[in-house]
């Protein structure tokens, strides 16, 4: 097409697309581009304009590597992730929240009872509950992935002072679904503020920071995975997360454990407090 015009460039654009064999694709890369364009007749950037928002994705390439997702963190902070995740959850599974730039998939296995506390800062937390199917079977055999801060607000994969196994494992449940390791309290913290997706942050204006959280994925053979936080009702950054990950349904407290309370497993350590959170799986049909 050689007559390209301002007014119809739009419809080439999406009619480039038109022989993409996979529909599916092909409605994406369409509806895409619809809406790119959209955007800049609405907005109307100057080539100037354009050139910075270019060079920041270009910048946001650079910065990422194995252990960084800037990309990850802008779909974070422009609520993207959480759109998504809320569209996509499930009725009847727990609501999905943020899976964060900080994610590594190679945590250690560990026992039923384990302790992750070690060396580390805090009171000592015991996370225990079951993973269940929507009619409250118990999913033996599940796995759950759990990282998260430590008490200082970084995490083992962006901190080098710290073990790189550090606050974090993978654990498969037992017969009865259920999870249970000791761990400590994580911290609040900021989103990376040293990278492009900070500049924008720190230009609006807007508050950086995330309330403490456990990160977990939960998952079992025939079952749609979940990747999920558990936030704390005594944080006031509740309120107002920085990526728009904070849910209801999702804040829990963290109990005083009584001198006499059974464990609900024998445990490496005896905790200060305990933390439960059952997780509901839904078949992969559904």
């Amino acid at each position: 097409m050689r007559d390209i015009t301002a007014d119809n460039i739009t419809d080439a654009v999406v009619e480039a697309w038109s022989n993409a064999p996979d529909a599916r694709q092909r409605f994406l890369l369409q509806s895409l581009s619809r809406h790119i364009h959209s955007f800049i007749r609405d907005a109307r950037p100057t080539q100037e304009e354009w050139l910075a928002t270019v060079d920041f994705l270009w910048r946001c390439g650079r910065i990422s590597n194995d252990q960084r997702n800037e990309f990850a963190l802008l779909s974070d902070v422009f609520g993207i992730t959480s759109l998504i995740d809320l569209q996509n959850t499930a009725p009847g599974a727990t609501i999905g929240s943020v899976l964060g730039p900080f994610y590594s998939d190679d945590s250690p296995h560990i026992p039923l009872g384990a302790d992750l506390v070690k060396d580390n800062d805090g009171d000592v937390v015991l996370l225990t509950g079951v993973v269940s199917d929507t009619s409250g079977k118990p999913l033996g055999g599940a796995t759950v992935d759990m990282w998260q801060t430590n008490t200082k607000g970084s995490y083992a994969t962006q901190d080098e002072s710290q073990a790189d196994d550090n606050l974090r494992c993978k654990q498969i449940c037992d017969r009865s679904g259920r999870y249970a390791f000791t761990t400590v309290e994580p911290a609040a913290y900021t989103i990376p503020m040293d990278g492009p997706v900070a500049d924008v942050v720190r230009a609006a204006a807007r508050s950086p920071w995330r309330p403490a959280h456990y990160h977990f994925i939960a998952k079992a053979p025939g079952h749609r995975p979940i990747v999920t936080e558990i936030f704390f009702r005594h944080d006031p950054l509740v309120e107002n997360d920085a990526v728009f990950g904070a849910r209801e349904a999702l804040v829990r407290e963290i109990e005083p454990v009584a001198p006499d309370e059974v464990m609900p497993v024998a445990l490496q350590r005896r905790p200060d407090r305990i933390l439960r959170f059952d997780f509901t799986l839904v078949p992969q049909t559904e």
